[in-house]
């Protein structure tokens, strides 16, 4: 009740400010520059993705110029940290030397952590742009963080270059009032059909902080590679480890390596959710230790794209003395709040057998301090108290299996919407698109923003409705490029429909502020798919 209070009051400013499209683009392209910044104008004050909730554009525009202070409270670390980040995006492009200081003042850039601003949550902000200051103020540091990332996509595009541009960098006046719509708003990648190094994960979280996602869940196993290190079970990630789709090296993340991306994630407000997927999806497992399989007879190692053929042996007590070890070890260097047991496509496993494995593995994960989430197949079973389920069925799934996912959350599980038609970026765009599956559909960029998460399913409450992830599946992908191609344009809806209110949903308007956002994707190296639905800019 107490955040349907906050989205009535989001939705109340919405109505009574939203100049994203009219206002904003009369009042912010007509202030008056600031002193030297001739006749360049500023973006309209949030045309930006994801769409603020509330935006009263007007008065001058802020200019970033060689004087410019990045001004944080003396005792603050967590806005220091921020306030380093920010300057490592401005002083490349700008040239300037953005000094950060403790000192008090009126002018620069301000990023406050305020008490007082408890109204806006653990990650909302408030952006103030005028002559001589702007200032972010939020509650968090999140929320602060969440400030800068609109602060860079109001300046201009050539800010995110690594060499000196010739501005201006002018900010818009007027003020933006923001708070996310669900407090999940994630991405999945895939390191299991192909493995995607620290370095490749790391690229991928810049791109997702720039859009506020705060969750990045990792598929760290399935039946072509394990790829992270288990103390107890070596084998996992030396042998299971060593191949991948089409017979390549494969490889694993060492736990000093998962626990670096953990860090960086962490540096960019993302939590980081492990996926160990089980019972099926395991063959890499039972190939790396016979005595995870019924007959005592370890299979080849795998490097095919076919689901659905293995299992974990659900009656074993060697399989839960497995189960036991990787989900402590894995949640010894987890320090977020969920782990993901993966639980789909568990066709090998008999109805009775994959209820009694999701007994027993669901307080295991409790045991370690962690919360469920599971693919949505979980609720075919009895999901642990306060777990959450990921759906990825489609628009034709079955009303039988859509139901008994409703009939879950009726009884207080948690839901996450990533429907496969509309949300898994490994999806082919259209019949031409040289890379992605086909299997749910073809997913223009339209199809993938132009729906709503919190009435999608019939009989799911919106209450329950936990946010939106963004799964990317790697069959066909091996490189950062591939990743980028079919992430982009599509990752920033997904984002805006998790971050944004639903009265700023609005194809026709969003289709713009994407456009916008190609000059940003070149300056950041960004390959991106230029759909005919979008009008990017000329040349």
């Amino acid at each position: 009740m107490r955040q349907q209070q906050k989205q009535r009051r989001r939705t109340a400013r919405l109505f009574g400010s939203l100049l994203l499209v009219a206002a904003a683009g009369v009042s912010a392209v007509g202030a008056a520059p600031s002193p030297g910044a001739g006749s360049a104008a500023a973006t309209p004050l949030g045309q930006v993705v994801p769409a603020p909730a509330s935006v009263v554009a007007g008065g001058p525009a802020y200019e970033i110029t060689s004087k410019t202070r990045i001004r944080v409270e003396r005792d603050s670390k967590e806005a220091q940290r921020v306030a380093d980040y920010l300057a490592g995006v401005l002083r490349p492009s700008t040239g300037y030397r953005l000094p950060i200081t403790g000192q008090g003042g009126h002018d620069g850039i301000r990023l406050e952590l305020s008490g007082k601003a408890k109204d806006l949550g653990d990650e909302g902000y408030r952006l103030v742009s005028g002559r001589g200051s702007l200032t972010i103020t939020a509650h968090k540091a999140a929320g602060l963080f969440h400030g800068v990332q609109t602060l860079r996509q109001q300046l201009p595009a050539e800010v995110e270059k690594g060499s000196r541009q010739t501005g201006p960098w002018l900010v818009a006046g007027g003020t933006i009032e923001d708070s996310p719509r669900y407090g999940y708003r994630g991405a999945m990648l895939d390191v299991s059909r192909h493995f995607f190094g620290v370095d490749k994960v790391k690229r991928y979280i810049d791109e997702l902080a720039l859009y506020k996602v705060n969750k990045l869940h990792l598929h760290l196993s399935d039946d072509q590679g394990w790829r992270i290190a288990v103390d107890s079970w070596p084998k996992l990630a030396t042998y299971g480890g060593s191949t991948q789709v089409g017979g390549g090296q494969g490889g694993y993340f060492t736990k000093a390596q998962y626990k670096e991306i953990v860090r960086y994630a962490a540096s960019r407000y993302l939590e980081v959710i492990p996926e160990i997927d089980m019972p099926g999806h395991t063959n890499a497992a039972l190939a790396s230790y016979a005595e995870l399989n019924c007959d005592g007879v370890a299979p080849p190692l795998y490097t095919g794209t076919n689901v659905g053929f293995s299992s974990l042996c659900v009656n074993k007590d060697r399989t839960y003395d497995f189960v036991d070890d990787v989900i402590r070890e894995l949640a010894a260097i987890t320090p977020g709040k969920y782990l993901h047991i993966g639980g789909d496509e568990a066709h090998s496993t008999s109805h009775e057998d994959y209820v009694t494995f999701m007994d027993k593995v669901q307080p295991i994960v409790a045991k370690y301090g962690k919360t469920v989430i599971g693919w949505h197949q979980l609720t075919g079973a009895t999901p642990a108290k306060g777990a959450l389920a990921q759906y990825w069925g489609l628009d034709g799934t079955s009303a039988a299996e859509k139901a008994q996912v409703a009939a879950a959350a009726q009884k207080g599980t948690g839901i996450v919407m990533s429907p496969a038609d509309r949300l898994y970026l490994d999806m082919k765009y259209n019949k031409d698109t040289p890379l992605g599956l086909a299997w749910a559909g073809y997913v223009e960029v339209q199809r993938s923003y132009d729906w709503n998460p919190g009435s999608y399913l019939p009989g799911v409450p919106a209450s329950a409705v936990r946010g939106v992830e963004a799964p990317l599946w790697s069959e066909t992908l091996s490189t950062s490029a591939q990743v980028e191609y079919m992430a982009f344009p599509r990752l920033p809806g997904v984002a805006e429909l998790g971050w944004s209110p639903e009265a700023t949903h609005d194809w026709d308007t969003y289709k713009v502020r994407l456009a916008a956002q190609a000059p940003r994707w070149d300056a950041l190296g960004i390959g991106y798919y230029k759909s005919a639905q979008v009008p990017w800019p000329a040349g």
